[in-house]
């Protein structure tokens, strides 16, 4: 069944990774917890979990600039970068992973066309959940909640 060059993967802001912008072939995600050390006095340390550390999620993929898409749709994600705000993330599914920070993006141009244009471009989006300002706010999918309070 051939693919829907229209269908969306993920949106980013008002940018769209589709077939026919730029779709990424790799998405990989971390998530980090933060874990403290307590010292005990003749004993290893014992470590108490404090809370959830950063979530990432890099991107990679291929744009074949006379097929479809082009460095213009990286420019257009430098653009909303340089706005400084972070967007809200959703995916083709519906799910909305909250707002997200562009922290990088690199390109690499290769296989040029004689006036120097490329026939290919690699892209690496790399994202970080920005984290909500309300404490009691979700976080995206798959993020631990906070832990509850004890009742007194």
């Amino acid at each position: 069944m051939p693919s829907d060059p229209t269908a969306v993967l993920m949106t980013l802001g008002s940018f769209g990774f589709s077939l026919g912008t730029a779709a990424y072939n790799e998405f990989a995600r971390k998530n980090e917890y933060r874990w403290q050390a307590q010292p005990r006095l003749g004993r290893l340390p014992a470590y108490q979990y404090v809370g959830p550390g950063s979530d990432t999620v890099d991107l990679r993929g291929t744009l074949y600039p006379g097929f479809r898409g082009g460095p213009a749709q990286l420019d257009a994600l430098r653009a909303a970068a340089g706005q400084g705000q972070p967007l809200l993330l959703t995916d083709g599914h519906g799910r909305v992973w909250g707002r997200w920070a562009i922290l990088s993006l690199e390109e690499t141009r290769t296989v040029f066309f004689a006036d120097g244009a490329p026939r290919r471009v690699d892209f690496r989006l790399a994202l970080a959940f920005y984290g909500e300002d309300r404490p009691a706010a979700q976080g995206p999918p798959g993020a631990r909640p906070p832990p509850r309070e004890a009742a007194p």
